[in-house]
C-alpha cells in the first residue's frame, strides 16, 4: 500500500489502486450475470445468518459452483452472515461455517462478535469482513476491528469522505463502502420498526420495509368525529382505531392527499468515482440482493466502464452522460449521494408517492448468434412482439436499438409475440451480439 498522507482527500491521492467492485447476487444466475458484466467480487446469501431471508439464497452446492465459476473469470464469491444471533441461533453456527467454507468461498461478511470469533477459529483461512451492521464510523473502531484479525471494514453508511479519509490516514486496513443502491431511514439497519409491526425481526433477515409503506396522520385529541355512514359518504378514510363507538376520527390527509411514507432517496456515486478512488475506498459495493438481473447487469456495467475509465488516464477522466442515461434505465428511485458530502435532509427523502423511474423491462437473452444469416437465439424473460422498439446492450460493449421484426419459434413457426416465459425466439438483429447481450424494452 502506498504511503498514507494528511487526510484532505481533495486533490490528495492516497493510492491509485484499481478498486475492486462488489456486486450483489440474488441467486446463482445473477451472480453469473454480475460476474459477465464486470464484478471483480459478488456478495451472497446463504440459507441461515443472512439479512435477507426473502432473498432466494444459496445452497451449499449452489455456492460451490458460483464458487467455480466466479474464479474461472478472476472473481471472488463473498457470503452475508450478518444477522445478530439469539441464544437459540448459536446451536449450529460451527457446522454451518464448517460447511460454507468447504464450499471455497472467499470471505465470509458478519456483524455478530459470535459469528466473527467461531469463522476465526474453526476456519482460520475464510476471511471476516465486518458487516456495515456494526454501524463503524471512525477510526479508532476501525483500528479495533484490524486488532481483532479483521482485514476489512464495512463502513456504516453514514461516514463521510472526509472520515474515510482520516480512518485511511490512521489504519493500514482494507475500507468497503457502499457506492449505490438503497439506503436505510434507521441507522445503519438498526430499525426495529419492522419487528414491532409485523412480528418480522430486522436484524434476523425479516425486514419488512415498513419505512417504504404509505402512513397517514391523525391529530391527538382532535374532535373532528363524523359518524361512520357520514365518513363513507364523504369517503374519509378512518383511523385504524376509533375511540368511541360508531364513529371515525377525520385523518390528517384525505384521500387526494399524497400517502406519507419515509423512505429514503437511493444512492449513486457514479458522478464521483475520482473521489472514491483517491480516499482510498479499496472496495466500491452495490446494493441490491433482491434486485432484477437487468439491475445488477446495468448498474455494474456503468461503474465498471467508470471505474476503468478513470484508472486508463485519472487526468482525462470525463464522467460520460450515456453513463447516466444507463444507469436511469435501472433506477428504482429518485438518486442522491447519500452521507458523503453532507447530511441528508427533508430534500434527501420520499415523502410523495415513488415515481418508479426505470422505464426499461429485462425482454429477452441472447444465448447464441448466427453471423451467417444475422439472426439471433434468445430466451424470452418478458413479453415483445413485432413493431416494438427495443435496445440490445452488453458486458462487452454491445449497444444498440432496433425495431422487432418477424419473429420464429425455434421450428421456424412465425409468431405474433413472444408471450411463453424462457421460450427460445429467433430474430433478425441489426448487428451481432453475443452470449450474455441483454434485450429490453421500454415499458
Amino acid at each position: 500500500m502506498a504511503a498514507m498522507v494528511q487526510p484532505t482527500y481533495k486533490g490528495k491521492r492516497y493510492r491509485l489502486d484499481k478498486p475492486e467492485l462488489l456486486a450483489p447476487a440474488g441467486n446463482l444466475e445473477k451472480l453469473k450475470f454480475a460476474v459477465h458484466y464486470g464484478a471483480d467480487a459478488v456478495y451472497i446469501g446463504g440459507q441461515k445468518y443472512g439479512l435477507r431471508s426473502n432473498a432466494d439464497n444459496f445452497s451449499f452446492e449452489e455456492m460451490k459452483e458460483g464458487v467455480e465459476f466466479a474464479k474461472k473469470y478472476g472473481a471472488k464469491v463473498i457470503v452475508a452472515t450478518n444477522m445478530y444471533v439469539h441464544n437459540e441461533d448459536i446451536e449450529g453456527i460451527e457446522e454451518y461455517l464448517r460447511s460454507l467454507n468447504e464450499t471455497g468461498v472467499f470471505a465470509i461478511i458478519a456483524a455478530d462478535p459470535a459469528i466473527i470469533e467461531i469463522a476465526q477459529r474453526i476456519a482460520p483461512d475464510l476471511e471476516v469482513h465486518l458487516s456495515t451492521q456494526q454501524s463503524t464510523l471512525n477510526w479508532q473502531a476501525v483500528k479495533f476491528w484490524k486488532e481483532e484479525g479483521l482485514p476489512r471494514v464495512v463502513l456504516g453508511r453514514e461516514t463521510s469522505l472526509e472520515e474515510i479519509a482520516e480512518i485511511k490516514n490512521h489504519v493500514d486496513i482494507e475500507i468497503e463502502a457502499f457506492v449505490h443502491g438503497a439506503m436505510c431511514s434507521s441507522f445503519s439497519g438498526r430499525c426495529v420498526l419492522s419487528n414491532h409491526f409485523t412480528d418480522r425481526d430486522s436484524n434476523r433477515g425479516g425486514c419488512c420495509q415498513s419505512c417504504r409503506w404509505k402512513y397517514d396522520l391523525f391529530e391527538d385529541g382532535r374532535e373532528d368525529w363524523v359518524s361512520e355512514e357520514q365518513a363513507a359518504l364523504d369517503q374519509i378514510v378512518p383511523a385504524p382505531s376509533s375511540f368511541k363507538p360508531g364513529v371515525t376520527q377525520i385523518p390528517l390527509f384525505q384521500p387526494e392527499d399524497n400517502a406519507f411514507t419515509m423512505g429514503s432517496k437511493d444512492l449513486c456515486m457514479l458522478g464521483h468515482i475520482p473521489d472514491l478512488i483517491e480516499v482510498g475506498i479499496d472496495s466500491f459495493k452495490i446494493e441490491g440482493r433482491m434486485k432484477s438481473i437487468h439491475y445488477v447487469a446495468t448498474v455494474v456495467n456503468v461503474y465498471r466502464q467508470a471505474i476503468d475509465s478513470y484508472m486508463a488516464d485519472p487526468e482525462n477522466y470525463v464522467l460520460k452522460p450515456e453513463w447516466i442515461e444507463e444507469l436511469n434505465k435501472a433506477a428504482n428511485r429518485p438518486l442522491n449521494t447519500g452521507f458523503f458530502y453532507d447530511t441528508p435532509d427533508h430534500e434527501d427523502h420520499i415523502y410523495e408517492p415513488e415515481e418508479k423511474a426505470a422505464p426499461y423491462d429485462f425482454a429477452g437473452l441472447v444465448m447464441d448468434y448466427d453471423s451467417v444469416n444475422g439472426t439471433a437465439l434468445i430466451q424470452q424473460r418478458n413479453h415483445f412482439k413485432p413493431g416494438q422498439e427495443i435496445e440490445f446492450f452488453g458486458p462487452e460493449g454491445t449497444f444498440f436499438k432496433q425495431v422487432v421484426g418477424t419473429i420464429t419459434d425455434e421450428e421456424g413457426n412465425e409468431l405474433d409475440a413472444a408471450r411463453h416465459p424462457l421460450q427460445l425466439i429467433r430474430m433478425k438483429v441489426d448487428h451481432p451480439v453475443k452470449s450474455f447481450d441483454m434485450m429490453r424494452k421500454r415499458k
